[in-house]
């Protein structure tokens, strides 16, 4: 019911020790962060140079806004019978003072736990009954409750989230179940050394600032939450001018907008704006020291933020750094040298930072090896850009990318809901495509000499301390 931590490491079913497999865990993490509002580089795989997508994908949108503030946005799909629907909340783990770290996710969890005139079974057992997937997720800087069903189910589904919203019921029974479930997932994280390696990268990179924090809170944090700091977390964030209702499917605007409107209207109050403070990004080094058999490690930088207009040139250099079987990192550290199972690349965009890593997961005295090559690898690019061919590929890649996600309500209601929650532009499938095709060896030069130039940090897991690794990011 939630994204865990901004880095998933999933492992799938497929037959280990092929390059191919590793490349379909890869994708499903995406997936996954996809899902979770936190990664822009879709999975997926190229359709070949300069192959034009589909002119079947429309991605056309409708929006208007209720007099009470908050936001519908659609984007019709005729030819299916179902529809996804998701409210998204601005409101994230950095809208959070210490004391109540992981309030944000602890609410998103006490949401399906019942409202003042529904129980967590009534809830579970209506969508159930009409064969509705529903769930919920929480970033860093948004939450959102989603359901997929059929167009006939659209109005009992919508109800239930908005009674979910806006009348919550924060009983001291469900909140003390709670405080047990959610530790667990904190015990559950922290024995995946993959997810205690990116947050330890994300505290390394963000320090002392809300961005470090991790999405599920603390021990501490979590055992101290009360109803009455969650009630009082519900009131400050959660409004309707802080909510985008999105939906994508067998729907028409016009009457959607009267469904959502008959479903919020009574809903008012205000919030105050979100005050960003930009982080200060200093090299460091966070170990979590472990007796493990593989080392995990994630180094990288601050990348750029969600509003920069380099972000098709930012993809481009992720995909051809760590993006795929054919990527620089995955050819040089697995392929050629048999050094690791697990190498990928990631950016994750925010209002006013980014980040940008690599992963590795490596026997731990090949450590130091792998970092050199990472640092190998970040100072040629910075230095000499990347190939003509090696750019051609990566344009493929993302716009084969592009034109399978869109073939999906959900993942078209995510884009739509993310996207005006958080002002980044609507392009239609022709605009990205526009843009995608427009970046240049220059551009994606341009971002490499800024992004791989450092400062860097490292967040790792494994049989050493920081002083280990701390010349690895000198």
């Amino acid at each position: 019911m939630t994204s865990r931590v901004p880095w998933i490491a999933i492992t799938s079913p497929a037959a280990a020790g092929t390059a191919s497999s590793i490349v379909a865990r890869m994708a499903a993490a995406r997936i996954a962060r996809t899902m979770a509002g936190e990664c822009r580089d879709c999975p997926g795989r190229p359709d070949g140079r300069g192959t034009p997508l589909p002119s079947s994908l429309p991605m056309d949108h409708e929006l208007t806004t209720l007099p009470n503030g908050l936001r519908v946005i659609t984007e019709a799909m005729p030819s299916v019978r179902s529809i996804a629907v998701g409210a998204w909340v601005d409101t994230g783990s950095r809208d959070e003072a210490v004391p109540e770290a992981g309030c944000s996710h602890f609410l998103e969890h006490l949401l399906f736990k019942g409202t003042a005139e529904l129980s967590a079974q009534a809830i579970a057992e209506a969508f159930d009954a009409v064969g509705a997937r529903s769930n919920a997720f929480t970033s860093k800087e948004y939450t959102c409750f989603w359901a997929q069903l059929r167009d006939e189910d659209l109005p009992m589904g919508l109800g239930l989230l908005a009674e979910m919203l806006q009348r919550p019921a924060f009983r001291p029974d469900e909140v003390e179940s709670e405080h047990h479930v959610v530790l667990e997932e904190i015990n559950m994280n922290d024995d995946d050394p993959s997810d205690v390696a990116h947050d330890q990268f994300a505290a390394a990179l963000w320090g002392e600032h809300v961005l470090a924090l991790p999405v599920l809170g603390t021990r501490e944090s979590i055992s101290a939450m009360t109803p009455d700091i969650i009630a009082g977390y519900w009131k400050r964030r959660y409004h309707p001018a802080t909510v985008v209702v999105a939906a994508s499917g067998n729907l028409e605007h016009a009457s959607f907008v009267d469904l959502v409107s008959s479903r919020f209207d009574e809903w008012s109050g205000s919030t105050a704006d979100h005050e960003f403070i930009r982080p200060a990004i200093t090299s460091n080094v966070k170990v979590v020291p472990r007796d493990t058999e593989q080392a995990h490690l994630v180094i990288g930088s601050e990348g750029l933020d969600r509003a920069d207009d380099r972000r098709f040139s930012f993809g481009i250099l992720n995909h051809v750094l760590g993006g795929g079987m054919s990527s620089r990192l995955f050819r040089e550290i697995r392929e050629e040298r048999g050094l690791a199972y697990a190498v990928y690349s990631f950016r994750m965009p925010y209002a006013d930072s980014g980040a940008f890593g690599v992963y590795v997961g490596t026997t731990p005295h090949q450590t130091a090896q792998v970092l050199e090559l990472v640092r190998e690898q970040f100072a040629k690019v910075a230095a000499e850009g990347i190939t003509l061919d090696e750019l051609d590929r990566a344009k493929g890649y993302t716009k084969g990318s592009l034109a399978l996600s869109m073939e999906d309500t959900n993942s078209r209601m995510v884009r739509l809901g993310r996207h005006e929650l958080t002002g980044v532009e609507h392009l239609s499938l022709d605009e990205t495509v526009a843009r995608i095709d427009a970046v240049t060896l220059q551009d994606v030069h341009g971002v490499a000499s800024e992004v791989l130039d450092g400062p860097f940090v490292i967040g790792a897991v494994g049989p050493f301390d920081a002083l280990d690794l701390s010349r690895h990011v000198a």
